[in-house]
């Protein structure tokens, strides 16, 4: 299975970044993070997620799910 890659050109993605790109509202993203199920920063009120991460995070997923 080829890795996915996010093409987005910025390091640290908003939560509005992720529900673009998964087409999902910020409500489901939000509760992803809260669960603690994606690493984050949160600067105040605002979260941060490093594409990075974001691409591990997808790419795992997307593994456990065909198991």
């Amino acid at each position: 299975m080829k890795r996915i890659e996010v093409d987005i050109p910025k390091e640290w993605l908003s939560v509005a970044d992720i529900s673009e790109y998964m087409d999902v509202s910020s409500f489901v993203v939000t509760g992803v993070l809260r669960a603690g199920e994606l690493p984050a920063v949160k600067f105040g009120r605002e979260w941060r997620v490093a594409r990075i991460d974001f691409e591990d995070w997808i790419n795992e997923a997307r593994v456990a799910g065909r198991e």
